[in-house]
C-alpha cells in the first residue's frame, strides 16, 4: 500500500489512499476479462493486497462483441459475491458497466436501463480507439438529459485525439468526466498512450482513476505505477473522486 512517494526534489509527498476502483472486468466468462471464478478471486486478492476495500466492476456491454444485459451482469455479481462470502473475503463489490457507445446503448439510455455507479449516476462509456464517433455530442446531451453523468473510460487511449488537447477540453466543457487507466502512466499500452495520459494529468483533466483490470498482468502494472512519480502527479493536479463513491 503506497502512502508516500518522493517527488522530483527528493521530498516525500503524502498520497491519498485510493480504496475504490471503478473500472475492472472481474465477473468471469462474460467478456474479455476474467475467464474463471478462480481467476476472479486471484485478481480480487491482489486488489485487497493493494489496499482496496471497494470494487465497482464494469463488464462490457458491447452489442457487436459482448451483448451482455443488465440481468446477466447482476446475476454474475450475485455469483461472485457468493463465492467471496464462502471464502470469507471482506471486500465490497458492486457492478456497473463499460458501455460501448452506439445506438443500442442509446436505447438503454432512453429506457433508463443503464447500470451506473455513485449518487451522481456515473455512466462509464467507451468508443472506437481509431476513429471518431459521429453524433458524440448529441449522445452526451441525451445521456445527461436522461439523468446520467457521462464518464469517458481511458481518454488517453483514443489515438485520433492524441494530437489535439482541445478535443479533450471540448468534451470536458460538455460535462464529460474522464477516467484514467493508471497502467497507462507506466507505458503499459504504448508510448503514445503514456504520453497522452501524462498530458491529461498535467492539464488537470482527470476525475476518476481505474485499473481496467482484465487479468493479473494489469494488477501488476497497477502496482508498479503506484510507486512511481507519475502516480503522485495525479493528486497534485487533479481532484480524484474515487473515494467519494
Amino acid at each position: 500500500m503506497i502512502k508516500s512517494i518522493k517527488n522530483l526534489f527528493g521530498s516525500k509527498v503524502v498520497l491519498p489512499e485510493i480504496t475504490t476502483d471503478i473500472h475492472s472486468h472481474l465477473i468471469p466468462g462474460i467478456d474479455d476479462g476474467s475467464k474463471t471464478m478462480e481467476e476472479s478471486i486471484e485478481m480480487i486478492e491482489a486488489f485487497i493486497d493493494l489496499g482496496y476495500t471497494k470494487l465497482i466492476t464494469t463488464p462490457h456491454i458491447m452489442s457487436h462483441r459482448f451483448p451482455n444485459t443488465k440481468e446477466i451482469l447482476e446475476q454474475g455479481l450475485y455469483e461472485l459475491r457468493a463465492e467471496l462470502a464462502a471464502r470469507k473475503m471482506e471486500i465490497t463489490v458492486e457492478v456497473a458497466s463499460e458501455y460501448y457507445l452506439d445506438e443500442t446503448v442509446m436505447e438503454l439510455v432512453e429506457k433508463g436501463e443503464v447500470l451506473t455507479f455513485g449518487k451522481e449516476h456515473y455512466m462509464l462509456f467507451e468508443m472506437s480507439y481509431v476513429q471518431p464517433l459521429h453524433h458524440l455530442e448529441d449522445m452526451i446531451f441525451e445521456i445527461k438529459v436522461a439523468g446520467y453523468t457521462p464518464v469517458l473510460a481511458h481518454p488517453e487511449r483514443y489515438v485520433y485525439m492524441h494530437d489535439d488537447l482541445e478535443k479533450y477540453r471540448a468534451l470536458k466543457a460538455k460535462g464529460v468526466l474522464f477516467q484514467l487507466n493508471v497502467p497507462s502512466l507506466g507505458g503499459y499500452y504504448s508510448k503514445p498512450v503514456q504520453k497522452t495520459a501524462k498530458r491529461l494529468v498535467e492539464a488537470g483533466m482527470i476525475d476518476l482513476i481505474g485499473s481496467d483490470a482484465h487479468k493479473m498482468a494489469h494488477l501488476s502494472a497497477l502496482k508498479k505505477v503506484r510507486s512511481e512519480k507519475s502516480y503522485a502527479a495525479i493528486f497534485t493536479n487533479n481532484t480524484i473522486l474515487n473515494n467519494t463513491l
